[in-house]
């Protein structure tokens, strides 16, 4: 008859396991938690806990690695976090089997968000030590990732002026309608109210008229700062310098009060509806500068604008900032083409690849119907990258950053943003940023 190893839950074990042997050796719940222990600068967080009271939190370097490993796991939900605290052994293995709950994640992510967002450098620093960042090539594009934020609670500027007129006269209708009722009521029944209750069918419309009307005067201000804005920069550009957009495009009038088709979220104000190759999403448009050698993210940036060109100078600055040199060669969509953007590559000495029109799959890239003016940057790059044909450089870059965007959004599942607020998100995309890193990292150590 067949024999079975034995199979016995209640067994005790004579000696207790190490935290060490949940997991074999090698896996990356090892390796995150060693390097943020060991190779990490966290004092930025250390030194926010100086009160001596009250019961000990849990140790500030423990609650990065289990964050920073949850994102490489993407696992990003507090109670997913907290839950896989207790369920599962390779989360274990970096707590050392501590249990914080969901409430202690959230708040520690929250308080802390600002230096768990600066970590990506420090990140990216390792990588170029283990040899992974070479800044021969960097590929530069934007994704759009929804904001946690429905687009069916934004309305448009043109919709709130009408949305408030009809709450005014409905109210007022209301109130006299009230009105109405009490005096009949008194009559009836003696006058023993107040007359200061609203009923909860008029205070909601109240609450409504006055949420719009925050709304509305949030978009007049920021269209006003805006029309402003752009003004100046017109007054200082010089003369025949591009770059600026198109007045009739702007979204705001020549007075600075909003367009009507100009849009507002109630949910997340910061966050914009964008166009992307699914239709519309509310959210926002992350950028990324990829290294081609190893796939490792040398520069990132989230904004609340549907075209990107004019972050191209901002992020090779980035890159310059953050390894100390700047790369030797730099590719792009046809979102960057400017002759701004041209000028600036040019400055930096860096080479770039940037299309002047759409490019289909397993085709040529298609030029601008639209001529281009000879002596231009943009004629000369438009006969770059004819020259190179399929050879070019410029094939380079789907390769090297339109991956990163797969990996995070698919393999990882990251699809809407958790926090709200344009600087929050941004922190939230640099944690993000910083996950793919380490990921990148850990395969490379041997």
């Amino acid at each position: 008859m067949k024999t079975f190893r034995e199979w016995n839950v209640e067994q005790r074990w004579l000696f207790p396991p190490s935290v060490l042997e949940f997991v074999p050796a090698g896996h990356l719940a090892h390796f995150v938690r060693e390097t943020v222990s060991g190779e990490l600068d966290l004092s930025a967080i250390l030194e926010t806990y100086s009160e001596e009271r009250g019961y000990p939190p849990y140790h500030p370097v423990m609650m990065t690695a289990l964050l920073l490993y949850a994102y490489c796991r993407g696992t990003y939900s507090s109670r997913r976090i907290a839950k896989a605290c207790v369920e599962r052994v390779d989360f274990m293995a970096v707590t050392g089997m501590q249990q914080p709950d969901f409430r202690t994640v959230s708040e520690f992510r929250r308080r802390h968000l600002e230096s768990l967002g600066a970590i990506f450098q420090q990140v990216l620093r390792l990588c170029r030590r283990a040899g992974l960042v070479k800044l021969g090539h960097v590929a530069l594009d934007g994704t759009k990732v929804a904001a946690n934020a429905s687009k069916r609670k934004a309305m448009s500027y043109k919709r709130m002026k009408q949305a408030e007129q009809e709450l005014k006269k409905q109210i007022a209708d209301w109130f006299s309608q009230a009105e109405a009722i009490d005096e009949a009521e008194d009559r009836e029944f003696g006058a023993d109210r107040t007359g200061e209750e609203l009923p909860a069918w008029v205070a909601n419309k109240q609450k409504r008229l006055e949420k719009i009307r925050q709304a509305k005067a949030e978009l007049e201000a920021e269209s006003r700062a805006k029309a402003k804005a752009s003004k100046d920069q017109d007054n200082n550009r010089p003369r025949g310098a591009g770059g600026s957009q198109p007045a009739s495009r702007r979204p705001w009038k020549p007075d600075g009060t909003p367009r009507d088709r100009v849009q507002r979220n109630f949910t997340d104000p910061e966050s914009r509806i964008l166009k992307t190759s699914e239709g519309y999403t509310q959210g926002y448009n992350a950028l990324l500068a990829v290294d081609a050698n190893q796939q490792i993210i040398v520069a990132t940036e989230l904004v609340n604008e549907q075209n990107e060109a004019r972050h191209f100078n901002p992020m090779l600055a980035q890159i310059k900032t953050h390894l100390g040199r700047q790369a030797q060669e730099v590719s792009a969509d046809s979102a960057y083409c400017s002759e701004a953007n041209l000028r600036t590559a040019r400055q930096r000495q860096v080479r770039a690849y940037i299309a002047v029109g759409r490019q289909m799959h397993g085709r040529p890239v298609q030029h601008s119907r639209k001529s281009i003016p000879a002596g231009t940057l943009r004629a000369a790059m438009r006969t770059r990258l004819a020259r190179g044909g399929y050879r070019s450089r410029y094939r380079l870059r789907k390769q090297t950053v339109e991956p990163v965007f797969g990996q995070i959004k698919e393999d990882r599942g990251f699809r809407r943003f958790l926090l709200r607020g344009l600087n929050k998100v941004r922190q939230e995309w640099s944690l993000l940023c910083t996950a793919h890193n380490l990921l990148k990292l850990a395969a490379a150590t041997p």
